[in-house]
């Protein structure tokens, strides 16, 4: 079956908000088998919705809005969706019930314009809402379904999981969709399109697909069957066959971030972890630590900015400073060796270098030293990061993670490079 979702919210347009519940959204649909082919996202007008939701029930099985359906004067779902299907309204007496208790029992009085919460398309029905005031909608048409649940977040999950999904489980029949995400560092989007060119243009069932983000790339791999266990068994040649390619590249096959995988293989060693940072700013601790379980294998980084922090807090020798300079490979060096002592750790990281937008010290925007110290590894990489002080940031603080990562997974260790 094929599913539509429109995002209905001037607030959306302007960029004030993401549009997260077409995401979580389309990913629930496509657990129970559905294809959603098409999204919309639409402002808060009569008439564009109007239009909207006559586009999606010319292409779409089953279409799902979110959002427009509070009782302001820009909540206006319900009459566009009234005006596409050329009906009026029915009130319903135990939706205004309802919505009196609500307030009742809040001790507030209910303003008579949340009464339009009661009115429903005639012929449609409605969802009860549990945590707000706003009914979702359910209307039929020439065999196809149409939702209006709430924007807000949790109001929708609940309309979504407590009838949507089981309406729609029960419609569609037998048929599951499943993804397996390769997540990968070090290694640029063309590459990876060269290295997997065959399988992306031979494979339909499952799919391949790429999405790269600053330092990252990710694979993902969809197969549509019966079940669930017979899609994750198409797919698992061909995730062999990827991961076989992209080598000591790839860091998870379970759609784990970086930070989440270096702090699972930390707990797996019984090792510690400690940091010095210059250019990334302590990006590298707080990605870390936001890794519940972390403070069991990461014990602290010393965020040192200037030449004089690096030498007084983690031991970096003033003839390095005066001779090479704060962004060098000696420093990096230093600074992961004083990290290490000064915490305490078995692994310690040293990132140094010229984040921009200006050179510094004679050394281009984007240039990066990292380094890791350990009894068994002393070790430094360089390379030059593309994109603005954000993204050399990024790119530097994923290179970090990385490093650890293929010290602790006993892999080679990369030297220098361009562009990661």
């Amino acid at each position: 079956m094929r599913a539509e979702i429109i995002g209905i919210g001037t607030e959306i347009l302007l960029g004030q908000i993401s549009n997260t519940n077409a995401q979580w959204m389309s990913d629930r649909l496509a657990e129970i088998g559905m294809d959603v082919l098409h999204q919309q996202v639409v402002g808060d007008n009569v008439e564009r919705i109007a239009e909207a939701f006559r586009l999606a029930l010319s292409r779409s099985d089953v279409v799902i809005a979110t959002g427009g359906l509070g009782p302001t004067q820009d909540d206006v779902t319900r009459d566009g969706l009234a005006r596409a299907l050329g009906v009026g309204f029915e009130r319903h007496p135990e939706i205004e019930e309802l919505l009196r208790g609500k307030f009742a029992r809040l001790g507030r009085d209910m303003p008579e314009s949340n009464l339009l919460q009661a009115d429903v398309p005639a012929g449609g029905r409605y969802i009860t809402p549990e945590r707000g005031t706003a009914p979702g909608l359910v209307c039929e048409v020439d065999g196809k379904r149409l939702y209006a649940v709430p924007g807000v977040p949790a109001e929708m999950r609940e309309m979504m999981e407590g009838t949507i999904l089981p309406e729609l489980r029960a419609l569609a029949g037998e048929g599951a969709i499943v993804s397996r995400v390769v997540r990968c560092t070090g290694i640029g989007e063309s590459r990876v399109s060269t290295l997997l060119d065959d399988l992306f243009h031979m494979s339909t069932n499952p799919t391949v697909a790429y999405l790269a983000s600053s330092g990252e790339v990710k694979v993902r791999l969809t197969a549509k069957a019966a079940t669930s266990d017979e899609a994750a068994r198409r797919i698992a040649p061909v995730l062999e066959e990827v991961v076989a390619r992209l080598g000591d590249f790839v860091f998870t096959t379970n759609d784990e971030l970086l930070e989440e995988a270096l702090v699972r293989l930390l707990a797996e060693s019984g090792k510690t972890l400690a940091c010095g940072e210059s250019l990334t700013g302590g990006e590298v601790a707080e990605r870390i630590t936001a890794v519940p379980g972390a403070s069991e294998s990461f014990l602290g980084s010393a965020v040192t900015y200037s030449p004089e922090s690096k030498r007084a807090v983690l031991g970096v020798s003033t003839e390095t400073l005066d001779s090479e300079g704060p962004a060098s490979e000696t420093c990096a060096r230093e600074m992961a060796a004083g990290a290490r002592k000064l915490f305490g750790a078995d692994v310690g990281l040293g990132l140094t270098g010229v984040a921009g937008p200006e050179p510094h010290g004679g050394k281009e925007p984007g240039s990066v030293w990292i380094a890791i110290d350990a009894d068994d590894v002393h070790h430094a990489r360089f390379f030059l990061s593309p994109g603005d002080r954000d993204q050399v940031r990024r790119w530097a603080s994923n290179a970090a993670l990385d490093l650890a990562r293929r010290y602790l997974e006993g892999r080679p260790l990369p030297d220098a490079d361009r562009i990661i």
